[in-house]
């Protein structure tokens, strides 16, 4: 192996030896922030054994800084993150909120945890509402969660990160739609013995891995006696930052609401330019491009 020479097996890192001499630490990185998803509201007994479905949760905060992208809630891409050579950079990946009981329990989704590169923090997803007047609203947060049954607000989002969450009608048993990086929630629809959650709101595409991906959706709003609203457009699953499902009532209202899903912080910086002397995420690799990919917390630095 020659001096400064890395090696690779497919598009995974599996080593690396003395970096080259004739290298720099990069100036400037680009990130992509996603906090954890809030989980779904949970389901609550309703008339004649029907349930009330819960508020889907909201996706997590979305930050990026991939030129040509864009944050959530429409904002244009922020600024590359400067980068100091000898300072090892603390990356924080949260987790998704927990779904919300179901029953007489009657609790809201809890909101997903913030991520963190650096200076940089995306807000965790809001949690969506359930059945009753102090929790049918849908909680703040990246973005925000869902309202549950007659006349919940949906969870306010936050600026440059996600948007807010759908809130219900006043003549519904359903719960309204998780916001999303990319849209709104949507409301629920009107009462009927068979009335489908809101949709979920959209989340946004990011190629800073080459591979187009849409992350941080809004989970949909639990159905009246019927199936959840959809998730909005985009990845749903670990490390996606998209919000829970709210529990549908179609169970006589004993049903939690699903979970939130963690978020992700992926940098990426030049091919040429110094790789990191300390990194706990993946390493891939692009004709142009290092790509660090964290799905756990961990650190990044250069020197």
């Amino acid at each position: 192996m020659r001096f400064g020479e890395r090696t690779r097996s497919g598009t995974s890192v599996s080593g690396w030896t003395k970096r080259s001499a004739a290298s720099s630490v990069p100036a400037t990185v680009e990130y992509l922030v996603i906090a954890g998803g809030g989980g779904g509201g949970g389901a609550t007994s309703g008339i004649q054994g029907l349930g009330n479905g819960g508020g889907g949760g909201g996706a997590g905060g979305y930050r990026s800084s991939v030129t040509g992208e864009n944050s959530g809630r429409g904002a244009s891409a922020e600024s590359a993150l400067s980068i100091t050579s000898g300072t090892v950079y603390t990356v924080t990946v949260g987790g998704g909120g927990a779904g919300g009981l179901g029953s007489t329990s009657r609790t809201r989704g809890t909101n997903g945890n913030d991520s963190v590169f650096s200076s940089i923090t995306s807000t965790g997803g809001g949690g969506g509402g359930t059945q009753g007047s102090a929790v049918k609203s849908g909680l703040a947060g990246g973005c925000g969660g869902g309202g549950c049954t007659q006349s919940g607000s949906g969870g306010a989002g936050t600026s440059a990160q996600g948007f807010d969450g759908g809130s219900s009608t006043a003549s519904t048993s359903a719960g309204a739609g998780g916001g999303g990086a990319g849209s709104a929630g949507s409301a629920n629809a009107t009462n009927s013995n068979s009335s489908v959650g809101g949709a979920g709101g959209n989340g946004v595409s990011s190629s800073i891995t080459a591979t187009a991906v849409t992350r941080a959706s809004g989970g949909g709003g639990g159905g009246y006696n019927n199936a959840a609203g959809s998730q909005g457009t985009g990845a749903s699953g670990n490390n996606t930052g998209a919000g829970g499902t709210g529990a549908s009532g179609s169970d006589g209202g004993t049903g939690t609401g699903v979970a939130g899903d963690s978020g992700v912080v992926i940098v990426r910086q030049g091919i040429n330019e110094r790789f990191p002397t300390t990194m706990t995420g993946s390493a891939t690799f692009t004709a142009t491009h290092w790509v660090f990919t964290f799905n756990a917390s961990g650190t990044i630095g250069w020197s």
